[in-house]
């Protein structure tokens, strides 16, 4: 295991319970001030993962299909960083729903690449 993997690895798992919180179909409401810090957590999640993801596509050959998924994961969170949530529950609840459909999607394309 490489020692990027040592580091990341074990936040796999906070990633996925974070994402979790909004995710899950038995969720329960999250108070307004914990939708805010459970974004800013999961934006740092996404911008912690990107460049993982994006050197772990590096060691594939041209045109591998996992890889190039995965790669299309990272330029569609990137995109979900630059949303901004509005002023109301309803669009903050909204951008933080995509960024945690995107932490999870990254988190998996983090294992399929041989992630830990």
């Amino acid at each position: 295991m490489t020692e990027t993997q040592q580091q990341l690895a074990p936040g796999i798992e906070t990633m996925r319970r974070t994402a979790h919180r909004f995710l899950a179909p038995d969720a329960r409401p999250i108070p307004a001030d914990q939708v805010k810090t459970l974004s800013s957590a999961l934006r740092g999640q996404i911008e912690e993962l990107i460049p993982t993801i994006e050197a772990k596509t590096r060691s594939f050959p041209a045109g591998d299909i996992p890889s190039a998924c995965a790669l299309a994961c990272t330029r569609e969170a990137r995109m979900r960083l630059g949303l901004v949530p509005g002023y109301n529950s309803p669009g903050q609840m909204t951008v933080a729903m995509k960024l945690a459909w995107s932490v999870k999607a990254l988190c998996d394309h983090y294992e399929n690449l041989g992630g830990a």
